[in-house]
């Protein structure tokens, strides 16, 4: 039986869980989030013991619900057929397994993200309103050690990420995590616009202005409370341009 029959004999929460991961990879590509058939993300099925995963060699322009891989924490591909990126089970299954609220990571090489993580201190200043989504919500892994690939390394990236939502990856890229594909992907679309934002600025070669402590943190609090509300809303805005223009990504 192919894999499109299999889809149809999954649970609704399964399905449902595969149709927005694959919209997520649709959506990296349409605002160059990706890179080649590289990055990774992962979603934790609902019954928290296996989890989705791109399969290696297929552009994110390719991906669909029908050809994301399931595996569970040892390793083992439980649905699906091909072969999956080392990297991407070390870092993703150790994050997912030592942060349950870590439903969804996703791991990418964006541009304007990445570019931060090149600089010294590399971090994302408080000082415009997208940044504010992130106050106190940022771990620094300023510590490369290449490709990450045994679970040692990958359960040292679950420890620095620890609660937070966001890690930033010296000299690498970023890790975002959230509850939900949806919570997630809003995050990401965020972060890489206030980084953007700040290259530009330093760009100019002028001083920021300084935003108040206590404007970052009333201003992260209130985004935070609206953020499963506005999230989902524009999420699911996102999956209706998909639907009308890339219909087989639910396939």
């Amino acid at each position: 039986m192919g894999i499109v029959q299999e889809l149809k004999r999954l649970t609704a929460a399964d399905r449902a869980a595969r149709v927005d991961l694959a919209a997520a990879f649709r959506l990296a590509v349409r605002m160059d989030l990706h890179e080649g058939v590289c990055n990774h993300f992962t979603l934790m099925l609902p019954d928290g013991k296996r989890f989705l995963l791109n399969r290696y060699g297929v552009h994110w322009s390719e991906v669909c619900a029908s050809n994301l891989l399931a595996l569970d924490a040892g390793g083992n591909v439980i649905e699906g057929e091909g072969e999956f990126e080392k990297t991407a089970f070390h870092i993703h299954s150790r994050i997912h397994l030592a942060n349950p609220s870590a439903a969804c990571v996703l791991h990418t090489h964006m541009p304007y993200a990445t570019a931060l993580t090149l600089t010294v201190p590399g971090r994302l200043e408080m000082v415009e309103q997208n940044a504010l989504r992130f106050h106190d919500d940022i771990a620094y892994d300023d510590t490369y050690n290449g490709l990450v690939v045994d679970n040692a390394e990958g359960d040292r990236l679950a420890r620095v990420l620890g609660s937070k939502r966001v890690m930033f990856l010296a000299n690498h890229g970023v890790v975002v995590v959230g509850p939900s594909v949806a919570e997630a992907f809003d995050l990401m679309y965020y972060l890489e616009r206030a980084c953007r934002l700040q290259v530009l600025a330093r760009a100019t070669g002028l001083p920021f202005r300084a935003v108040r402590p206590e404007v970052q943190r009333d201003t992260y609090r209130m985004i935070l409370a609206d953020t499963p509300k506005y999230a989902a809303a524009h999420f699911n805005a996102l999956k209706r341009i998909l639907e009308r223009e890339q219909p087989d990504f639910a396939r």
